[in-house]
This record gives C-alpha cells, structure tokens and sequence, in this order.
C-alpha cells in the first residue's frame, strides 16, 4: 500500500526516575531528513534514535521531539556542608553577644547562606533510558506508519480516479486519429497530384510518397507508450515499498508523450484533447508529491 510522507506519531516511555514521551511528526520532501530535538541527558541516543526512524521511514522531512520529566526526588541528592554551618553558626551567636543582641537565629538563616547546602544531579541509567527511548519511539513510529498508510490510502483512491480519467483521453485520441491520419493522407495525395498533373508519375510512387508523410500524423506509438504508463502506475499503486520517485520519473514520461502528440497531430479536436491530458498528468504529478 501506498505511504504519505506526511504523518504524525507519539509513544511513551518510562523509567527509574523519569517519564518520556517521543514524537514524530513528517511532512514530503525529496530525500530523508532528520531533525531532532532531545534533552540532554538523552543526548548519547541521538544516532540509534535516528537509525530506528530512519528504518521504518525512507523519505521525507522528519521532526523527532523526545520530551522528559524527571523525579526530583530519584535525580537529585542534596548534602549539607556541616562543617560550614557550624562556622557560620558559631560567628553569629559571637556577634550576638559582642553586640549585645537577641540571638534568635533560625534555620531559615542557615538556608540563606552560601555553601551551607549543595544539590547534585545523579546520572540516569544509560540502559534503562536506551529501553525506555526505544520502546517509546517504536510506538512513536507505529503510530506514524498508521497514519501514513491511511492518507497513502486516500491518495491511491483519488489517482486511481484521475488516472482511468487519463485513460478515457487516450482512448478518445485513438479514436481520432485514423481519421486524422487518413484525412492528412487524402490532402496530401491531392495535393501531389495537382503539383504533379503534368508530369508522368508512377501512381504507386505517388501513393507510398503521400503514406509516407501521412505517418508522421500518426501516434499510435505514443498512445501504446501511454497505456504502458498507466499500467506501470497502477502497478505502483499496489506496492509496498517507496515508489514516490518512480512515479515521478513516470509522470514525465506521460508529459513527454502527451506534448509528442500535441506536436505531431495538427488537429484542433487532438489538441483540446491534449490540454485536457496535460491538466489530468499535472494533478497526478501534485499528488504524487506527497508519496513515500
């Protein structure tokens, strides 16, 4: 089935300590591009993060947010410096009574001096939060690749649509086209055989000459081409694997046979068929944008 490189995902995760939650968000973009935004004490899973997104997802431009909340009390230890205290302690109630004041110091006072507490940050499991990140992050993508299959869905619906809409042109060019080639066939014999009334001219010369420049009108070879085309595409549209850039490549084929008909049928009715077929490929190729 077809995939939108356009998609969104989240998953969560816990560990000893913290919570986390990993995001994934994409949009189209001509090749795989990765933006990641994680904190810093998850920082050395960057690369296997972006191996895991990079596996599930081959095209796009692709947001990966990892975002944690950590439990104070389980990452942070704080100790009290008692040896500083005790100075700060014993110099203050010196001072009291030197000067003559109420000692009525408190531990409020103590929280207010430098030195007295110190608060560390303990380091996280690097295990546990590689667990974590992963299982998060699997979920994350899980949820994306849903998501995506599901717009990938309505894509290969409405092109399936514009492409028996292709199909309905070629066939009415085909239909056209015998008519036009033996009318070109037919002015062009005339016309020889006014230029040439007062030569003698071998009749079946003149007859192969007139054939001959009738098949330049022909476009039998590009409305075979064509159907090929659009079987090829919905070849595609059955796939599972990315198929966006193919089917770019086959877009330009079917514009390049399209303007080659346009360009040999000098037909007023071939080329309003010929806009129409150029409008319909146009609307593939926006579509197609947007595929994985």
């Amino acid at each position: 089935m077809l995939k939108s490189m356009t998609g969104y995902g989240r998953g969560q995760g816990a560990g000893a300590g913290f919570d986390l939650q990993v995001e994934i968000r994409s949009v189209n973009h001509r090749y795989f591009e990765l933006i990641s935004k994680i904190p810093k004490q998850f920082s050395f899973l960057e690369d296997q993060l972006k191996r895991q997104v990079q596996a599930a997802v081959s095209r796009g431009k692709v947001e990966v947010t990892v975002t944690a909340q950590m439990d104070a009390s389980k990452n942070v230890e704080v100790s009290v410096n008692r040896e500083a205290a005790e100075i700060y302690l014993s110099a203050l109630r010196e001072s009291a009574e030197e000067l003559g004041l109420e000692n009525d110091l408190k531990l409020s006072n103590l929280l207010q001096l430098p030195e007295i507490f110190a608060v560390r940050r303990l380091e996280i499991d690097e295990e546990e939060a590689a667990r974590a990140v992963t299982e998060a992050a699997e979920a994350a993508i899980t949820a994306h690749k849903e998501m995506r299959l599901a717009e990938g869905s309505r894509l290969a619906e409405d092109l399936k649509t514009k492409l028996g809409r292709v199909e309905e042109l070629v066939t009415q060019v085909e239909q056209r086209a015998p008519e036009l080639q033996k009318a070109y066939y037919d002015r062009l014999y005339q016309k020889l055989s006014e230029v040439l009334k007062d030569q003698t001219v071998d009749e079946s010369r003149l007859v192969t000459e007139a054939a001959i420049f009738a098949d330049k009108v022909a476009v039998d070879e590009e409305t075979v081409r064509l159907r090929s085309h659009l079987h090829q595409f919905r070849t595609f549209l059955e796939s599972d694997g990315p198929v966006g850039k193919k089917m770019d490549f086959l877009v330009q084929e079917m514009n390049r046979e399209t303007n080659t008909i346009g360009s040999k049928a000098q037909d007023v009715q071939i080329a309003r068929i010929v806009v129409e077929l150029k409008s319909e490929i146009e609307k593939i190729r926006e579509q197609i944008q947007n595929i994985e």
